[in-house]
């Protein structure tokens, strides 16, 4: 009888502490139930939710969405661990209006810590497989690009040579440009030399024949103003020559790159689809495999029975 009045007093206190409780964890069990009915069968035994696993992992291994897979099981441990904690508080505060309180309270978390765990586990396994496939896809970026890499290696070295030669044409005009004004140099000094006395003359010219100062200076502008627009208009026509033969060079330059960009797209498609090719082979291979060690299991279980 005392110690039954010993486990009451606690016990009245611990009750009304529940009710406190009761009031949280309402909004919690409209939410673990609506999680539960997402859930369905899946989060009903560790049973059902090893088999919405292994689904899952089927489906992660579909190379057309494994992410999607992988945050379809991940929100299914999510929905467990949220009715788990759901199931601890329901029970925890049933346990308050039971005599053996504490025994209550340790099987609950016990039950809790159980789920818990099997929870645990699946998400280190879960985490662990998107490891594996982060670094799958990072391998494949790598070997796509050292792939492309080298297709384009041939096109990289003969566009260094063909930039290498042009340099070098470049400086060898340049030099022949220099050394042929070098030559040059002697004839326009005696040309202008002459175009000097030829002026003179003129001028001589026109005083003898009675042409006055400024009438000599307007016959020499006017024909200075026709020399310069001469010379202005061949300057315009070498020019325009010169962007001719620029607009070739540049047509002919675009032609080429557009070829070896058409080769380089056919390489990139003919080793992506052979890599294509490799990961259906090795997916049906892997495919295969499995299918023969669940025969071989089921085979064995049989000669046991």
């Amino acid at each position: 009888m005392a110690a039954t009045l010993a486990m009451s007093a606690p016990a009245a206190a611990q009750s009304a502490a529940a009710l406190t409780a009761a009031s949280s964890v309402a909004p919690l069990a409209a939410s673990g139930a609506r999680a539960a009915s997402a859930a369905g069968a899946t989060s009903t035994t560790n049973g059902a939710g090893n088999a919405g696993n292994a689904d899952n992992a089927e489906n992660a291994d579909n190379p057309a969405s494994p992410d999607s897979a992988f945050d379809a099981r991940q929100k299914v441990l999510d929905q467990r661990t949220e009715e788990n904690n759901y199931r601890y508080a329901v029970a925890e505060h049933d346990c308050y209006s039971k005599f053996f309180v504490n025994h209550c309270l340790d099987k609950a978390r016990d039950s809790m810590r159980s789920v818990q765990a099997d929870i645990r586990k699946e998400q280190l396994a879960l985490d662990g497989e998107q490891r594996v496939q982060r670094a799958r896809e990072r391998d494949e970026q790598a070997a796509l690009k050292r792939a492309q890499d080298e297709a384009s290696a041939p096109q990289r070295a003969a566009d260094d040579a063909r930039n290498a030669q042009a340099y070098e044409d470049k400086q060898r005009q340049h030099q022949l440009d220099q050394a042929q004004r070098a030559a040059e140099a002697p004839q326009r000094d005696a040309n202008a030399q002459a175009y000097q006395q030829k002026l003179q003359q003129h001028a001589l010219d026109q005083a003898q024949r009675g042409v006055s100062p400024s009438q000599a200076a307007a016959n020499q502008q006017a024909y200075d103003q026709k020399q310069g627009d001469f010379q202005r208009k061949l300057e315009e026509a070498r020019q325009q020559g010169a962007q001719k033969a620029q607009e070739r060079v540049e047509k002919q330059q675009t032609f080429e790159k557009k070829q070896a960009d058409a080769a380089q797209h056919k390489a990139d498609v003919e080793a992506r689809q052979k890599q294509a090719a490799e990961k259906a082979e090795q997916k049906r291979q892997d495919q295969l495999k499995q299918q023969q060690e669940l025969e071989e299991q089921q085979k064995q279980q049989q000669e046991q029975q």
